[in-house]
């Protein structure tokens, strides 16, 4: 019999490994336990809860299981919190994006110098994290009916906002409330699309006749329209779920959603969890919605930046 020889012998030997050196399928399957703390953290705070809203929602307070409860989301009272809280979260974002857009493009493309853009970022940093109880009370000491430019304004200008129509306990106070911090949050965002509109794009656009105005219209605003409007729509969510700053601000007197959802779960009058929990799946929901797009819109506008 003939034998035929092994083209390549060194490919049938056992390898070894070098001292101290692991599979690499060890050493993957411990790469995975580095999650293990972000996926209890999500479990026990963000998935579990929903399940319970969900079932809490899907309960009449007798414990029978029914659509009643949701259905009484479409109650006038219930329906016009909701709208009161979409029209307060689309009036400060909306704020938010077009000031925020407009302070980005001054510290970025006006030419302003870097340590102004660096001062802007670090006090945006705090100032986005910057509500509830402190930031009613400063708006209080600041514009409410003796702070201080309130009376400012009416002992040296001779102006008074209040008699003027001006209430920071109303809709549009609160709207100004929320700017404090939609406006900074909005400039750490749209940052780093603003850094990736490279120079090249306009130089290209000059070297084919465009004017500046043309440029922006045809070249940046296009690029940078996923990231704005996913930011409007992060602003949106992020006021939608506001409670300690609009409850510390007027208590109960502009009743959005969280306010309403607290008397329900807290409240000795109105007392109805189940309603509460119900309540709660509806914010949830319309900021699932929204946190949706966003991420949708910030996928879309990572292909310019790649």
């Amino acid at each position: 019999m003939v034998q035929i020889a092994d083209p390549n012998p060194a490919a049938r030997r056992p390898k070894v490994l070098p001292p101290g050196a692991r599979p690499l399928a060890s050493r993957a399957s411990l790469n995975w336990l580095g999650l293990v703390p972000f996926v209890l953290f999500a479990a026990l705070f963000l998935i579990f809860p929903v399940f319970y809203l969900v079932n809490g929602a899907l309960q009449t307070p007798d414990g029978r299981y029914s659509l009643d409860t949701m259905l009484s989301l479409a109650q006038p009272q219930i329906a016009a919190s909701y709208w009161l809280t979409i029209r307060l979260s689309v009036v400060s974002a909306l704020s938010g994006t077009a000031l925020g857009l407009a302070l980005g493009y001054a510290l970025y493309m006006g030419g302003l110098p870097v340590w102004v853009r660096r001062t802007f970022l670090t006090f945006s940093g705090v100032a986005s994290n910057f509500a509830g109880v402190p930031l009613a009370f400063a708006f209080i000491a600041t514009l409410g009916r003796l702070g201080l430019v309130t009376l400012v304004l009416r002992d040296v200008f001779g102006v008074n906002i209040y008699a003027a129509g001006f209430n920071l306990f109303s809709f549009w106070g609160l709207a100004l409330t929320y700017l404090y911090f939609q406006l900074p949050l909005m400039l750490l965002m749209i940052a780093p699309a603003l850094e990736g509109l490279r120079p090249e794009w306009r130089e290209a656009a000059q070297s084919l006749g465009a004017s500046g105005r043309q440029y922006w219209a045809r070249v940046a605003l296009p690029v940078l329209a996923p990231s704005v409007i996913g930011c409007f729509l992060l602003l949106f969510a992020n006021a939608f779920g506001t409670l300690a700053t609009v409850y510390a601000l007027t208590s109960s007197n502009v009743p959005v959603v969280p306010i309403l959802l607290f008397q329900q779960i807290r409240g000795n009058v109105l007392y109805n969890p189940n309603l509460g929990y119900a309540l709660a799946l509806g914010m949830i929901l319309i900021m699932a919605a929204s946190n949706t797009l966003y991420f949708i819109l910030r996928r879309r506008a990572e292909r310019w930046r790649a």
